[in-house]
């Protein structure tokens, strides 16, 4: 960068400039995100991205009103639209973005980025900050976002998130995804990351269950910390009687001292102490006060005609290091992909890897909605219809992908339709559909200028966004001055002219279920004394001001 001369510069300036640079942060990224920015942001601000779905796409496998959404679309664009229609609505992003090895694996303004580019690293930055910013305001307050990198960008990735998440507590796990390793000039790479940035001082990430640990002792040993004065609390009998533990003791006192770790009582109770096999009084891992907390993990053993108290732990915290033959990117990622469609897609993430971040975080159980809009294959789509067949979860999946290389069209949308319908794989073997149902949509634009011709047409323009927002896809009316959708739990209406309120209310004269209706408007009046009559039943919102405002905040 060309040095900039200060010697004609006037005193009010330098001073302006003496207090810029007092303002920057002394620490983080700093990065040439204006040298060039990013056109997909400039277009922004000439037009507005509207959804349009591609109906002959759609997928019926089974009835659910919380249909699974794919949409073709540069990701900013995507993240644009659901900034209006999924607001702090997202329990999980999981994303998997171009890591920027500099093998031209992503563009940049149209242009792939190779290693040579001086600014490739700030390019990138500019890139994840821009998508990052619009899909921190789609997690709810309990959402939990994780971000895949490896090594190129690793360092670069977590100052970022520090910076856009200081509140929020981010945990960097590394996958073994590869075990064989990528040979690199002096190291061999078998391992990415997966950072994890959740709100801070609450539990978001949930337990594993671990098959492959059997019983531990629940007597400590082998140290001097194990001994029985090393902790006073946890020196208490445990009672066996009728083929089960019963029950917990006091805590000794000082001057009570068992000859043997088993006493039999004339009531039939055996009373089982923590003493070693040469009689050294130690201690239980558990306190007296916590160890009901595992009661239903104790289990008792007889070694050598002894009774012994055994944990039987099922449920484990995440580790920080993932290894597990699952995890391997070329059989589970690649092979995987093959096995479904014939594609020459780099790279796929290891469906099982995908599958256990979701798992990982403790609400992905049942309703929770899955964002991914760096979708890429679609393995975040396969891995939550697995998880909705594996335990009857009702998961929705949000994929976003471009079309670059026809990757939407030729891989991603062909890959869901496989594994919701079923398919016959490369070994000419059936493999039964997950079942499930999909929409699929394409950003289309509308001008930016805001005309009332153009708000007119943006109004026309936003149904889909309209019924993906409230999930309501069911047609039941369309005309030229009104639409109505439903699902099982409420309507969507669409009202386009101020003069169809009376013949409005009559179609939906019998609805006893909530009515979300939208009114154009070009003074953003919502009519609401024109629905008085209908109060406590429907819920009204001018537009396109709503869609308007959020445009505003996030393209200014």
């Amino acid at each position: 960068m060309p040095k900039t001369d200060y010697s004609s510069w006037s005193k009010e300036d330098l001073i302006k400039k003496v207090n810029a640079l007092e303002k920057r942060k002394k620490y983080g990224l700093v990065w040439d995100a204006a040298r060039e920015p990013e056109k997909v942001v400039l277009d922004c601000q000439k037009e507005l991205p509207v959804l349009k779905e591609i109906k002959g796409n759609e997928i019926h496998s089974s009835n659910n009103d919380a249909a699974h959404i794919l949409i073709e679309s540069d990701n900013y664009h995507a993240l644009s639209v659901l900034n209006y229609t999924h607001e702090k609505s997202i329990d999980i992003i999981y994303i998997d973005p171009p890591y920027n090895t500099g093998a031209k694996d992503w563009k940049y303004n149209n242009s792939y980025v190779d290693e040579n580019d001086a600014w490739r690293h700030s390019k990138w930055l500019s890139f994840m900050n821009n998508r990052l910013r619009l899909a921190k305001n789609l997690l709810k307050e309990s959402g939990v976002l994780i971000c895949t990198v490896d090594d190129n960008e690793h360092a670069a990735l977590g100052l970022l998130l520090q910076e856009l998440f200081p509140n929020k507590e981010i945990v960097c796990v590394t996958i073994i995804h590869n075990p064989g390793g990528i040979q690199g000039k002096n190291f061999s790479y078998c391992h990415e990351y997966a950072y994890f940035i959740h709100p801070k001082g609450g539990t978001y990430i949930s337990k594993v269950t671990r098959e492959d640990i059997g019983p531990t002792p629940l007597r400590d040993w082998g140290k001097e910390s194990s001994k029985r004065e090393a902790a006073k609390n946890c020196f208490y009998p445990i009672y066996i009687k009728g083929n089960r533990i019963v029950g917990f003791g006091d805590i000794c006192p000082d001057e009570l001292h068992p000859a043997k770790s088993n006493v039999y009582r004339k009531d039939g109770m055996i009373e089982v102490y923590p003493l070693d096999k040469k009689g050294v009084e130690r201690k239980w891992r558990f306190s007296r006060q916590s160890v009901e907390e595992i009661k239903d993990e104790l289990v008792y053993g007889k070694i050598k005609n002894e009774y012994v108290i055994l944990r039987l732990k099922k449920d484990y915290r995440w580790k920080t290091v993932w290894t597990d033959a699952k995890y391997n990117a070329n059989v589970f990622g690649t092979q995987l992909l093959n096995s479904i469609i014939k594609t020459g897609f780099p790279f796929p993430k290891s469906l099982y890897a995908v599958q256990d971040c979701i798992k990982a975080v403790i609400h992905s159980k049942e309703n929770a909605v899955i964002l991914d809009f760096f979708a890429g294959s679609g393995t975040t789509g396969h891995a939550v219809l697995d998880l909705n067949k594996q335990d009857g979860g009702n998961r929705q999946f949000i994929l976003c992908t471009n079309n670059e290389n026809n990757i939407c069209t030729e891989v991603c949308y062909p890959r869901l339709q496989k594994v919701i319908n079923g398919y016959r794989n490369h070994k000419n073997k059936n493999i039964a559909g997950l079942g499930g149902s999909l929409k699929y949509y394409r950003t289309e634009f509308v001008p930016a200028s805001p005309t009332d011709k153009n708000k007119e047409l943006l109004t026309r323009r936003s149904i889909e966004m309209l019924t993906l927002k409230e999930g309501t896809f069911e047609k039941v009316t369309e005309n030229a001055s009104f639409v109505i959708y439903r699902n099982s739990d409420k309507y969507t209406g669409i009202i386009f002219d101020q003069l169809s309120f009376s013949q409005f209310k009559k179609k939906v004269a019998n609805v006893d279920i909530p009515i979300s209706l939208y009114i154009f408007s070009l003074v953003d009046d919502d009519f609401s004394d024109d629905f008085a009559d209908m109060r406590g039943l429907i819920k009204i919102c001018a537009i396109p001001e709503s869609i308007l405002r959020v445009y505003r905040r996030i393209f200014r």
